[in-house]
């Protein structure tokens, strides 16, 4: 009986000890990077300077009814950037509509109202 008790002590022991869990690091959290998207009126091409750099752009058409909706991101509307502060004009046709200085933090989506 005894050596019927030390075998299967030892197989438990065995099982527990050759389990595979070990310890698993996850990662998550935002990207850092924020994004700016013009809303206006009207849909028109416009041009916008960040910080010294220039991106062609189109603004999205705003509905009155829909104050806060999800603008869907694409590369014609929205420009990516660092999260912090920068300066942003936009122009169209040559005259200007906007110039501002704006802070951005991450993953934030500012809407600028031209």
């Amino acid at each position: 009986m005894k050596r019927i008790i030390i075998i299967a002590t030892c197989a438990v022991c065995a099982l527990l000890t050759g389990c595979g869990v070990g310890s698993y690091s996850v990662s998550s959290g935002n990207a850092d990077e924020a994004y700016l998207t013009f809303v206006s009126n009207t849909e028109y091409d416009i041009t916008v300077d960040v910080d010294g750099q220039t991106y062609n752009c189109k603004t999205v058409k705003e509905t009155p009814h829909k104050q806060n909706r999800n603008i869907k991101k694409t590369a014609r509307n929205t420009i990516s950037l660092k999260p912090g502060t920068h300066t942003v004009s936009v122009s169209a046709n040559g005259v200007q509509k906007y110039s501002q200085k704006i802070f951005v933090s991450a993953t934030e989506t500012k809407i600028v109202k031209l």
